[in-house]
């Protein structure tokens, strides 16, 4: 009875140091990585591939695996103060979409590849905007989109970035240039309603003429046009009294006395 209590002892006593180490090791030798996630494997220091997704297996001290996420990043850049082309001052801000493309040179070429994206799009957003003027920036927003954007990817390139779009969220302008550019809109739609009027004024004198003219080819159609104001005259509910005098008797006036 003795042998077999010492026995079942020294099993458990094998069994517990077994199972410390399994539960040490095997989370450091396997690891399972996401449909979105690879891991960059180093083997004492060197690097080995990027594998995933899936179950990865590696060996305790000897491998380190470094996770690297495939998905689409945001970034806001944060607000800059900028003199556009034509000596403007704004403040602007814009927001970035990237994302990791290649694994290993996101990890190997740049120290920190979300801080590094953070910091040359905020010097691109300032170089890209001085050169613009303030019209092109308010008017051709998505013109400047795309120029920054392609601008930044062609940068980060190198590092495994992929930028996908970048977006100008809010210009801001001083009070002085808000109340300039509101006398200027309103100087606009004044200017444009005196060339409607102007315009309205030439069409109505033109048709004047043209009906002078026809009226001087068929004189009848003065005394229709005399009848026909009889007529909206009398539709009123009124007091007024007219009597109807033929124009003819006023033809010799008119012509005036034959030599």
């Amino acid at each position: 009875m003795e042998e077999l209590v010492q026995k079942s002892f020294n099993l458990i006593s094998w069994i517990i140091p077994i199972i410390v180490l399994a539960a040490v090791v095997i989370p450091q030798a396997v690891r399972v990585l996401r449909e979105y996630e690879r891991g960059v494997i180093f083997r004492l220091g060197k690097l080995l591939s990027a594998k995933g997704p899936g179950l990865i297996f590696l060996i305790p001290v000897v491998d380190r695996m470094v996770k690297m996420d495939l998905r689409v990043v945001t970034i806001d850049v944060a607000r800059q103060e900028v003199m556009t082309r034509d000596n403007v001052p704004v403040s602007v801000d814009a927001v970035v979409y990237f994302r990791v493309v290649d694994p290993i040179a996101a990890v190997i070429k740049v120290e920190n590849f979300w801080k590094a994206t953070s910091l040359i799009s905020q010097t691109t957003l300032r170089s890209v905007l001085g050169q613009a003027e303030l019209d092109e920036l308010l008017a051709r927003r998505d013109h400047i989109n795309q120029q920054l954007q392609e601008i930044i990817d062609r940068q980060t390139d190198p590092w495994g970035i992929k930028v996908t779009a970048v977006e100008v969220k809010d210009v801001a302008l001083p009070d002085g240039m808000k109340r300039a550019m509101a006398k200027q809109a309103e100087a606009e739609r004044e200017r444009r309603a005196k060339i409607v009027n102007a315009e309205g004024e030439y069409q109505a004198a033109e048709k004047m003429v043209q009906a002078a003219a026809m009226i001087s080819k068929q004189p009848i159609a003065l005394q229709l046009r005399f009848l026909q104001t009889m007529r909206e005259i009398s539709s009123e509910h009124n007091t007024t009294t007219f009597l109807p005098i033929p124009i003819d008797l006023f033809q010799p006036f008119v012509k005036g006395p034959k030599v």
